[in-house]
């Protein structure tokens, strides 16, 4: 009984202390928190110390604990708006059109912290005072201050708009501006409208095509899989790539692909051979003493014992190889310009490999890879034709690459 009774007290000693334990640590993180929200005020970073008091207000407002964090979301508060306030003035002041975006953004921010606090209120303190907030109604203010800066991007989208004309870098230019425009103001004035023009006007179109400077006939099934632009997905917001000629569009650029060698070897067949022997087990034969009688068991039964013989094979690997290269370089050409922008090196190489073997003497002496290779026969090499086709899906591959990495227009 004495035995249960100190371990009973034990255990409640132990679920004491971590309770006790449990307890510091939340004060410790309490505190913690305290003093990084005054830090937060004292260095001027009264954005982190509003969340920080916010964020635990929020859990539980009346909480003795929580008291510090209405006076520190007081003070935070109120600094923060003088900060806003006074930058605000100087900017008004200084009447430059490049202030209006940061204006605009400040009206936001002082309404967005405000809404922010609103559903905490009433915040009130253990002295019986309740905490103040001197809430502003900035709608108007932020209204105007939208339609000023509206007004600004718009007329800086459509002077660019219409020195689009003179170049395709322009008309790009204009659609991010009116893209901001849009998004700020959907549908403002005749927005929709030049966006889609600028966007038509400031694509770039581009005809793909494959030239053959080798001896060599390229299977037009590879031509036409290289050209099967479709599937490269290199379309882009600004860049459109046709293979295929139409008729009214006026192509900016031109891509070729330039074959200027095609290198096809010789079929070969590689052959190894190797010698391999193996100790295995061939039946039985019965036990001889010294003298060359029979050793029998206590039976009488004569005693058997396993018979070993070396097998031996000679094992013949062959090897079906064939290689095709195609070599080439892609070119980059300024239609307006008649001028060879850039051009890249493109190189491609396909292997045909076959294995299959055959054997003379005991199989067994081969082990089971071997086995798997003996079954398996000689096959017919591809032709000529068939090696460069093949070499298409890498040569595709690596025309997408360069594509995707050096743009036409930065």
């Amino acid at each position: 009984m004495a035995q249960i009774l100190t371990s009973l007290a034990k255990l409640i000693l132990m679920k004491k202390t971590t309770i006790l334990l449990f307890i510091s640590s939340l004060v410790i993180m309490s505190c913690s928190s305290v003093k990084s929200t005054q830090k937060a005020i004292n260095t001027g970073n009264y954005e982190k110390a509003i969340a920080l008091s916010v964020e635990n207000l929020s859990k539980n407002k009346t909480k003795e604990k929580n008291q510090p964090y209405i006076v520190m979301l007081e003070e935070a508060f109120i600094k923060a708006v003088e900060r806003d306030e006074a930058r605000l003035s100087f900017l008004q002041k200084e009447n430059n059109p490049a202030n209006l975006k940061t204006i605009y953004n400040l009206f936001q921010d002082l309404k967005f912290r405000q809404e922010k606090i609103r559903p905490l209120l009433p915040l009130k303190l253990m002295s019986g005072r309740y905490a103040t907030f001197d809430f502003v109604n900035y709608d108007d203010a932020i209204i105007q201050a939208k339609e000023d800066y509206v007004a600004h991007l718009y007329d800086n989208g459509k002077a660019i708009f219409e020195e689009g004309r003179k170049n395709k870098i322009n008309y790009r230019r204009a659609y991010q501006e009116l893209s901001n425009v849009d998004r700020i103001a959907p549908n403002y004035k005749d927005v929709r409208s030049m966006l889609e023009e600028s966007h038509i006007k400031g694509t770039d179109y581009v005809f793909v095509s494959v030239y053959n400077e080798t001896n060599q006939i390229i299977p037009r099934r590879l031509e036409r899989d290289l050209l099967a632009i479709d599937t490269y997905g290199l379309n882009d917001f600004w860049t459109v790539y046709h293979s295929q000629r139409v008729k009214e569009v006026q192509y900016d650029f031109d891509l070729e692909l330039n074959f200027r060698r095609i290198q096809v070897s010789p079929e070969q067949i590689r052959e190894k051979e190797i010698i391999k022997e193996l100790k295995i087990k061939d039946g039985f034969k019965y036990l001889l003493d010294d003298n060359g009688n029979y050793v029998k068991d206590s039976l009488g039964n004569k005693i058997k014992v396993d018979k070993f013989i070396t097998a031996r094979c000679k094992f013949y690997r062959f090897t079906q190889f064939k290689s095709s290269r195609v070599t080439g370089v892609v070119k980059y050409i300024d239609n307006r310009t008649n001028q060879l922008l850039e051009q890249f090196p493109l190189n491609s190489e396909f292997v045909f490999e076959h294995s299959y073997a055959d054997y003379d003497g005991d199989k067994r002496a081969l082990e089971e890879s071997f086995l798997d290779l003996i079954r398996i026969e000689r096959v017919r090499f591809p032709s000529n034709e068939q090696m460069v086709y093949d070499t298409g899906t890498d040569i595709k591959e690596k025309l997408k690459h360069i594509i995707t990495r050096n743009k036409f227009r930065n």
